[in-house]
């Protein structure tokens, strides 16, 4: 009977090894907290064939991860996760990323091609786009991250809209505003690319909508690399308290001298703070940046660059699953 067990053991050990026992539904389900696993497959080898169709299966007001594991393919489509789905958990595979794109023009309210309304959400391995001049990403549900996902689209890419974020190992790719808001986030180790080449000019790479000495929204990006086809603004100010900082960014040689630019809250450059710090390459010397940049105490950087004190205070990202 022993001898029965540890065979029946070996022998499951090693099918699971060749299946891949992430996407078997009661084995990786044990980790990470996640209780269910939903499988998206584009030929129908899965619970479902759209992204939205395995949200909509959720269960409203849920308190435990779901998983929404999608195989690889290209999926035409727009969809949100609604307020009242919090603890979904999307993923690709990280060799064959899944790519999700629609082509709609006009509001930035109804065009985005993905929309993050709820509360604690994860998305690992995936290509978001949009095809025309308009949002692929809008998260404005509170302690959302964001691991090794891309972002395409022309002007307004990324609504980093409100709540707190984290996006770690992105690809960001825009020319008008592609990354703006009112989020607070941290950008870590993110591609940020420049695509003036479609219709000349100087692109902006943000526009943050911070409004209030006492709002602890901004956008921090820390360890980046900004490159590109054509010359950028790193920001404009969106808002009147506007919040951005480049800490150790590593800037190719497409940013312009000033750096910055606000065509829309002039009289407020005293209150905005835009920062670069110990960044580098061809265009971090500040020599030639707006006389307004602000100056950030040592303190003030290590308090916004330190994810635990700007976004983390309360431990949310330690309870996503890894």
């Amino acid at each position: 009977m022993q001898f029965l067990i540890i065979s029946t053991t070996l022998a499951l050990f090693f099918l699971l090894s060749e299946v891949d026992a992430r996407y078997v539904p009661g084995i990786y389900n044990l980790q990470d907290n996640v209780i269910s696993t939903i499988i998206v497959d584009p030929n129908g080898l899965g619970n479902f064939t759209s992204v939205q169709q395995a949200t909509d299966s959720v269960a409203p007001n849920n308190t435990a991860w779901t998983r929404i594991h999608i195989n690889y393919g290209i999926y035409t489509e727009k969809f949100q996760i609604p307020v009242d789905k919090p603890y979904i958990y999307i993923e690709g595979d990280s060799d064959r990323q899944p790519v999700i794109q629609y082509a709609d023009g006009g509001s930035i309210l109804t065009s985005p091609t993905f929309k993050a309304l709820a509360d604690n959400f994860v998305a690992r391995n995936i290509i978001f786009k949009t095809t025309t001049w308009a949002v692929a990403l809008d998260v404005s549900g509170g302690k959302a991250s964001f691991y090794h996902c891309s972002f395409s689209s022309l002007q307004d890419t990324l609504s980093d809209a409100k709540g707190r974020h984290y996006f770690y190992d992105c690809t960001i790719e825009g020319l008008i505003d592609f990354v703006w808001g009112h989020g607070q986030s941290i950008y870590e180790k993110c591609s940020l690319i420049s695509r003036t080449d479609v219709i000349g000019g100087t692109a902006h790479i943000t526009a943050n909508g911070r409004g209030g000495a006492d709002d602890p929204s901004g956008f921090v990006f820390k360890d980046c690399h900004i490159t590109g086809s054509g010359l950028a603004n790193l920001g404009r100010a969106y808002g009147t308290h506007s919040r951005v900082l480049f800490y150790r960014t590593d800037m190719d040689n497409i940013i312009t001298p000033q750096g910055w630019g606000n065509p829309w809250n002039a009289g407020h450059e005293g209150t905005i703070e835009f920062t670069e710090v110990e960044c580098k390459g061809d265009r971090a010397n500040t020599e030639h940046r707006i006389n307004w940049e602000k100056n950030q105490t040592a303190q003030e950087v290590r308090s916004l660059t330190d994810i635990s004190s700007f976004i983390n205070q309360d431990g949310w990202l330690e309870k996503h699953p890894n």
